[in-house]
C-alpha cells in the first residue's frame, strides 16, 4: 500500500481529502503544517508528499525547498485555493520549486486520485 503524507493546516479540508484517498486505496499520514510534516518524514517513509501552499509555521513553498534537499526522491504535489489571481502563480512557483504536479482548490476526489496515480505510476 502507497502511504502519502498529507500536508494540510485545515482540519475540515484534511479530513475530507484523507477520505478521499483512503478510498483509493492509500495509507496516509496526516500532518498540520510544514514543520510537522518534516517531522513527520524523519521517523516514516512515504511515497507522496501533499501540500497545501498557504499554512502557519512554515508555508508550503518553504516545505517543498526543504523537501527537495532533504529528500530529493519524495514525489510533491503541491495544492492551493489562495487567492482567485494568485492562486496560478502561486501553484507555478511551487512547480518551479519541486513539485512535481499542482491541483487547485476546490478539486474532485477524481482528479485528486488520477494526479496522485498518475505520480506514482513514475516511481
Amino acid at each position: 500500500m502507497k502511504r502519502i503524507l498529507l500536508i494540510e493546516d485545515e482540519a475540515p479540508v484534511r479530513q475530507v481529502m484523507r477520505h478521499m484517498l483512503e478510498s483509493g486505496g492509500y495509507a496516509v499520514i496526516e500532518a498540520e503544517h510544514g514543520a510537522a510534516g518534516l517531522q513527520e518524514l524523519r521517523t516514516q517513509t512515504v511515497d507522496l508528499v501533499i501540500t497545501d501552499l498557504f499554512m502557519p509555521e512554515k508555508e508550503g513553498i518553504e516545505t517543498i525547498r526543504e523537501l527537495r534537499k532533504t529528500y530529493p526522491t519524495v514525489k510533491i504535489l503541491a495544492v492551493s485555493g489562495g487567492g482567485r489571481s494568485g492562486r496560478m502563480v502561486f501553484l507555478a512557483n511551487a512547480l518551479h520549486l519541486g513539485a512535481h504536479r499542482t491541483l487547485a482548490k476546490p478539486f474532485s476526489r477524481q482528479e485528486l486520485l488520477d494526479t496522485v496515480a498518475a505520480l506514482l505510476q513514475t516511481e
